[in-house]
Parts: C-alpha cells; structure tokens; sequence
C-alpha cells in the first residue's frame, strides 16, 4: 500500500497541470501528508505561533548596541499587538503566544503572557556555560507544554518565535559547535551591529568555541554550554511537535539553532520542520544545509520575532488548497497528454 505521502504525489500528477509545475509547493503538499498521514493534506485552519523570550548575559561583552531591557520592552510590544510578529500574525490568521523563558525584566502578571522564568538570563557564554543541566531541561520543558498545550486546543500548524537582546551571539556558537564551522564563518552583524561591535561579537564566539569538551557526548552539552534559555525552549518546542506530528515551521537563525538543539536530541525533528525562511545571517544557509531543509521564502529578513515562519504559513496552507480544490483533468473535461498519446 502506498503511502499519504506518495498518495499526494499521485494526485498532484493528476491535476490540470504539467507534472511538478508547481515546484516546491507541490514538496509542501506531499511533506505535510507524510507528516500527518493523511492524502489529500488538510488545510492547516489553526495556526499559532510561539515567541519565546530570555536575556542572555554576553550582552555585558558589548556584542550589541541594544540593552537588555529592550527584551522586556519589546514582550510588552507584543502583548499589545504592535510588533511585526502581530501584525503579519494578523494577515495569515494565526494566534501569537508569548512565553517568558528567561527575561531579567520583571515583567509580573501581564495579561496575554504566559509565565515560565526559569531564571533571570543566562550567564555570560564567553566565560562560563550559560546554563546549568537542570535550567536546560526546564526550558526544554517549557517549550514541550507550550506546543502540548497549543495541539490540544486543536492548533495543526506551529510556528518558532523569539525575542531576546544578544541572541545571535549564541545562535552563531551553537551553529558552528553543531556544524564544525568557525567563529567567523557563522558570525554575522544581528541587528545591523557596526565594526567595533561586530568584532567584539565574532571574538566571543571563537572564545566560546574554543572553550568546548570536544569529546562530551551528551546531546544536550552545547545547549548548555553555548546556548540561550528561549533556544532550549524552542527546541523543546519542536520536540513536542514531533511527538504529536504537528507540522512546525521554523524562523530564522535564533529558531534554526533551537532546531540543531532538537535535532541533537531526536534527529526525527526533520520529519516534521518547515524552514520558513532564509535569513540573512550567515549562520542560517549552514543550519539549514545541516539539516537539509529548503527554505520556503528568501526575503532577505533578518528580524526574528517568527516573522519568516509566520508569512511561510500561509503558503504551506496554499499548498493544501491545491490538492483539495484544483481540478483532475477527468473532473474538468481536459485532455491529459499522457491519455492522448
């Protein structure tokens, strides 16, 4: 028997088109019913989005401009609808939940946010590990609840958000520790970072590159030692989908680096990641080639927030429609060329 997957080939096959004439959303189509096991795909009708927030204790390094309370102030920008996350949130249809995983704001009961400080920020990567095993897993954990919770109330399509002052710094670690690149071949500018900033940046990743036990065999050790409270978070995030075979798509290098996270865990985390994008950051190209994701836009983004992922729903959702609502050649009355030869 075949199988969802190939079943969807098939049908695609058979609609009033050349055969692979729709290129990559045909991928899309076949991908989500290998995911879910169902042929035709369903259209994915609940969408969520997942932005999760932490500070990071490089930033005393003067790897950016921006100061960590910017993290806390923009949670508050999302909780009131104003952030970019929102507003194309708002345009595909999807929910946006906010969780604080690590912010060193203090942020109290705010309406709309969901509450999971594991602790204050992370410790400052360029000198120590930025987390302890049990902060790891209890981020992990948080990310796992947040996509249990968001399938249960019958959401079908999960997407990777973050927010967090410093948080390419540990992305661009994590990517080369992951790869097996250099500091210099991951590290990129963020959020548009001068010279002074950019080489202090890239000296903090060779540094903590450079400190690593090579030889630890532990899948979590470089989320440990490299990483951020959100990445762990978003890693467990992705886990959680994979268990529930709910479709995740994937943002740009913050998220990518969570994906190389849950990939060290549980390389079947592939099965069911969408890249959303290409980021600009030049980490991102090397996490997707690892992970042998194609990426559905490249719009040369580089925002975070699950912007990429977020306008990436939308044609995963087109993709679907395709299979459901497009005609057979039999149905519309068209010769197929195939059938006339």
């Amino acid at each position: 028997m075949s199988s969802p997957g190939d079943q969807t080939a098939n049908l695609l096959n058979n609609l009033t088109k050349p055969p692979g004439s729709l290129g990559f959303l045909e991928d899309i189509a076949i991908r989500l019913s290998e995911i879910t096991g169902v042929s035709p795909p369903r259209v994915p009708e609940s969408c969520a989005v997942a932005v999760f927030a932490g500070d990071h204790g490089v930033v005393e390094e003067g790897v950016t401009p921006w100061p960590s309370e910017v993290t806390s102030q923009m949670v508050l920008n999302f909780l009131s609808g104003g952030a970019a996350i929102n507003v194309l949130a708002r345009h595909v249809g999807a929910s946006v939940t906010v969780i604080d995983v690590g912010v060193a704001g203090d942020l109290k009961d705010l309406p709309g946010l969901v509450r999971a400080n594991v602790r204050a920020g992370t410790r400052n990567l360029a000198n120590e590990d930025p987390m302890t095993d049990d902060e790891v897993e209890a981020a992990l954990n948080v990310g796992r609840v947040t996509a249990r919770d968001l399938a249960k109330t019958g959401c079908d399509l999960l997407a990777t958000g973050d927010m967090g002052i410093g948080n390419t710094t540990p992305s661009a670690a994590l990517i080369g520790a992951y790869c097996k690149k250099t500091a210099r071949e991951v590290t990129g500018r963020g959020t548009g970072i001068d010279n002074t900033h950019f080489e202090r940046k890239l000296a903090v990743v060779d540094k903590a590159l450079a400190r690593l036990d090579r030889s630890e065999q532990s899948p979590t050790y470089l989320l440990r030692s490299l990483g951020g409270l959100e990445i762990a978070a978003i890693a467990g995030f992705i886990l959680e989908a994979t268990q529930a075979r709910v479709p995740v798509v994937v943002d740009g290098v913050i998220s990518l680096a969570g994906a190389l996270a849950a990939n060290a865990i549980n390389p079947q985390v592939r099965e069911v990641i969408f890249a959303g994008h290409r980021s600009t950051e030049p980490a991102a190209q090397i996490a997707l080639d690892h992970l042998g994701l194609r990426p559905i836009l490249s719009l040369d983004m580089r925002l975070g927030e699950g912007t990429g992922a977020c306008l990436a729903m939308g044609v995963i959702q087109a993709a679907a429609k395709i299979t459901l609502e497009m005609a057979t050649f039999d149905s519309a009355g068209v010769t197929n060329k195939d059938a006339s030869q």
